[in-house]
């Protein structure tokens, strides 16, 4: 009977948690589109396209893209889990939608490494939890990477007329830059190395966390590599429906200068700790400041141009995180966050 009691309450709380996370995903999208206002300007710059028949080729490809953009996250959630556990790919596109679900409503996006590990049927949570923070930093390192990389072109092209501007610190800045980038590459690489040296220095109340973190240890440069190329092809395809989307909107700007301001624009995004609540707000000003320096150096900056900046970030947004978190709030239902699993697997 106690076994019986026990089985119920535990169905009762992963319902609880389950609707929970659902609800708070749909308001948190509702608060975002209509209490913004942000689905108005997207929609009126939607109908001054309506007569254009490459706005449906464009549609096309920007959604395309972004069934290949989490494609791919779960391909690579799929490899790295796989330590621990081997799952299908559709598992696994379920579990990383899931964690889209959850992570909307979060400070920095921390639910999505709980929003994926719970749909795991034996492994321990917590080593997918670390596994997933693998996975999450290589996709950071490939965004510091590009953008601080971008950033060498951007300084000379639009702030050397700055009175700051000296052609002695950019040299500097250029040396820095480059040994922050291969020393990042390196560590990631040999990330494995980690546990081992903590292993040194561990307290005994601290064996039981270290159990769980050691998980980053089965993994080998050769698969870190195999990662980070993962985290860099979806980046790629990130920037690409960005810059087609500012192409939809009439932001017509060269492929060149485009992709390297939005480099810019993700390396700024990820150094602002960002409360996810006023996410899509900071995304809209950031990209409206750094697009419109390019349109500044030619004198045609304008409201069409400034609204078609803002109805692009804004459609990025809906495509590529509420459409996946509305689709995860499906499998978020299939979450067991009480079940019976291996304590130490």
């Amino acid at each position: 009977m106690k076994l019986l009691a026990k089985i119920h309450k535990n169905k009762t709380y992963n319902w609880i948690i389950r609707l929970t996370i659902i609800i708070a995903t749909y308001s948190f999208i509702y608060k975002q589109i209509f209490h913004r206002k942000k689905l108005d300007d997207v929609v009126q710059s939607f109908n001054q396209l309506l007569d254009e028949p490459a706005l449906y080729v464009f549609s096309i490809w920007v959604v395309g893209l972004m069934l290949v953009n989490w494609g791919i996250e779960s391909l690579k959630w799929q490899f790295l889990i796989g330590k621990i556990e081997k799952i299908p790919f559709l598992r696994s596109f379920e579990a990383v939608l899931s964690g889209i679900s959850v992570s909307l409503f979060t400070p920095n996006r921390v639910g999505e490494y709980f929003g994926r590990v719970f749909i795991l049927e034996k492994a321990n949570p917590w080593k997918g939890v670390f596994i997933t923070i693998i996975g999450s930093m290589s996709q950071l390192l490939t965004t510091i990477i590009v953008g601080s990389l971008a950033l060498l072109f951007f300084i000379p092209i639009y702030l050397r007329d700055n009175v700051l501007f000296s052609p002695y610190l950019f040299y500097a800045l250029i040396l820095l830059v480059l040994t922050i980038v291969t020393a990042l590459i390196l560590i990631f690489l040999n990330v494995s190395a980690i546990p081992r040296i903590i292993a040194r220095y561990i307290k005994k109340r601290f064996v039981k966390i270290y159990q769980y973190f050691s998980v980053i240890s089965y993994y080998n440069s050769y698969e870190l590599a195999t990662v980070l190329i993962f985290s860099f092809l979806r980046y790629c395809i990130f920037a690409i429906q960005f810059y087609l989307l500012l192409l939809m909107f009439s932001v017509e700007i060269p492929l060149g200068h485009g992709l390297m301001i939005i480099a810019i624009i993700f390396f700024v995004m990820t150094a602002i700790p960002t409360i996810t609540l006023a996410e899509l707000g900071i995304r809209g000003s950031v990209s409206l400041y750094f697009i419109q320096m390019y349109f500044e150096r030619y004198g045609v900056v304008n409201d069409q141009i400034n609204a078609g900046i803002i109805s692009s970030t804004s459609t990025l947004w809906l495509v590529n995180l509420a459409i996946p978190a509305l689709l995860g709030t499906f499998f978020v239902l299939k979450l067991k966050f009480f079940s019976k699993r291996p304590k130490d697997d």
